[in-house]
């Protein structure tokens, strides 16, 4: 595929099946992720893989950290919240290692790992895969941080949802492009 091809085709996916990426396609969209700049070479991208079989262990996971959050969440709430985890065969949380008080200010070190976030999802496109990036207050959940195995510093970015796209992109118009640019008068 094209390079523009490709940047100007990319969506988010509605609806995600199986196949997702397997481990060959999973190490190219890693690879891509750490193509993304990095001011200072601090490497602050980190993320971790929901396998398809554990991605029940996930929504409950996801459950916990709305009961902490609303503690009379209903059964249908939860099981909205469980569900998520089921949107795609494969996620992928993506993270960003923030070293609090470095040169390196902590907003150019969490761009750094949504830049590789981005890159992760044009890999996928070119690979033929739909994704998804979506957040939630899970993200956002320190239980869910250390369920996952990131430090209390990092900083969730959101839950990449990769597979097979099975119901379109999103229906929304993009805005025209010259509609965001201004130009310095100096």
């Amino acid at each position: 595929m094209d390079a523009l091809d490709l940047l100007l085709t990319r969506e988010s996916a509605l609806k995600l099946d199986a196949p997702g990426p397997g481990e060959a396609d999973l190490d190219t969209i890693f690879k891509s992720a750490v193509r993304a700049p990095d001011h200072g070479r601090l490497r602050p991208w980190r993320f971790v893989v929901i396998e398809s079989a554990k991605r029940e262990g996930f929504g409950e996971l996801m459950a916990q950290a709305l009961l902490r959050k609303e503690p009379g969440a209903s059964e249908e709430m939860l099981g909205r919240e469980r569900a998520k985890a089921m949107r795609a065969p494969t996620i992928v949380v993506t993270a960003a290692h923030v070293q609090k008080g470095h040169r390196i200010p902590e907003l150019e070190q969490i761009s750094a790992a949504a830049a590789a976030t981005q890159n992760m999802m044009l890999a996928a496109h070119a690979l033929g895969y739909g994704a998804m990036w979506k957040t939630g207050e899970p993200a956002y959940d320190s239980g869910v941080k250390t369920a996952l195995g990131l430090s209390e510093d990092d900083e969730i970015l959101g839950f990449l949802y990769l597979g097979t796209n099975a119901g379109g992109s999103a229906p929304h118009p993009r805005p025209l492009a010259r509609d965001q640019v201004s130009v310095w008068a100096g």
